[in-house]
């Protein structure tokens, strides 16, 4: 036999040996599986976990975990007080412009709260982000008992920025967006900056009340010095550097001179050297004819002195 007819009868015989080669194992395979003793009710475990599942995937991506999650905490809450835990008495300290309903809303208690559930890091973390409450205490008293103590940032001044005014504290706390009537006579202060640095500034102009009583507005000019807008409508320049200097030199002025009395519009105390005054429009035509008028004066006189 040659070596092509050789190779023939090797693949015929391999060709018909491979089968049964591969049908044994799958038998054996097959008849383990159909011999294995599975416990009863896997199936159903099977199908339940497929169902949480599915239900888990449905509750992330219709973004209703939030409401399971409070429809839960309403259940425990239901429990607790069935249980003896109801909130029966809140006491509250410290409260001022706050009422008691906004505090405990702020808080997130309500009539189905029970104090047993009832997280007091949570409820003390709502309260602080009511920019009136500057610090909070929230104590449980078991079973029923709740006490909540606020302090509350005190009304320091109003703050204008972009033609919008708005209630301030003294850190800078924007208190209201608006200005309730009850705060209009608050100090006025304008510019950006102006809610940060604004205490410090009030405080130095303080101490000189011959001016800081016809203060109407104090104006914040590149977050660097003030400018102060009085009542009778003059406005007056302060420097960057040394604003007691300027206000005490502004004082000794008016009390001496009389100043702030006369028909000027604006002193200007940038200069450590002088000072500059801005007369009104009015004042500045009248002092205009009277030049003129003095003038043609010394002209008459000069030519009858001539003659």
């Amino acid at each position: 036999m040659d070596r092509r007819g050789y190779l023939a009868q090797s693949l015929n015989t391999y060709n018909a040996r491979s089968p049964g080669r591969w049908r044994r194992p799958l038998r054996r395979w097959f008849t383990t599986l159909v011999s294995l003793d599975v416990p009863r009710g896997v199936g159903s475990a099977a199908v339940a976990m497929l169902l949480l599942g599915s239900v888990c995937y449905g509750v992330v991506k219709g973004e209703h975990t939030d409401d399971i999650a409070q429809n839960f905490h309403d259940i425990c809450d239901a429990a607790a007080n069935a249980a003896g835990f109801r909130i029966a008495e809140v006491a509250l300290a410290g409260e001022h412009e706050l009422g008691r309903d906004d505090i405990l809303k702020i808080a997130g208690i309500t009539e189905r709260s029970s104090l047993l559930f009832l997280d007091a890091a949570q409820a003390r973390t709502r309260l602080l982000t009511n920019p009136w409450i500057a610090d909070a205490t929230v104590l449980k008293l078991y079973p029923g008992r709740l006490r909540i103590e606020i302090k509350e940032r005190q009304p320091f001044a109003l703050w204008q920025k972009d033609a919008r005014t708005a209630l301030i504290a003294a850190d800078g706390t924007v208190l209201e967006p608006d200005v309730p009537a009850r705060f209009a006579r608050l100090p006025l202060v304008v510019g950006a900056g102006a809610e940060r640095t604004a205490p410090n500034f009030l405080e130095l102009l303080a101490h000189y009340p011959a001016i800081s009583g016809q203060v109407g507005a104090a104006v914040l000019v590149a977050e660097r010095r003030w400018n102060l807008h009085l009542n009778n409508g003059v406005e007056v320049l302060l420097p960057e550097n040394h604003a007691e200097a300027a206000l005490q030199t502004l004082i000794d002025l008016d009390r001496d001179k009389r100043l702030l009395s006369r028909d000027i519009v604006l002193v200007d105390l940038r200069l450590e050297d002088r000072v500059t005054v801005r007369l009104s429009d009015a004042a500045a035509a009248a002092r205009a004819d009277a030049l003129k008028a003095a003038e043609k004066a010394r002209k008459k006189t000069r030519k009858g002195g001539e003659a």
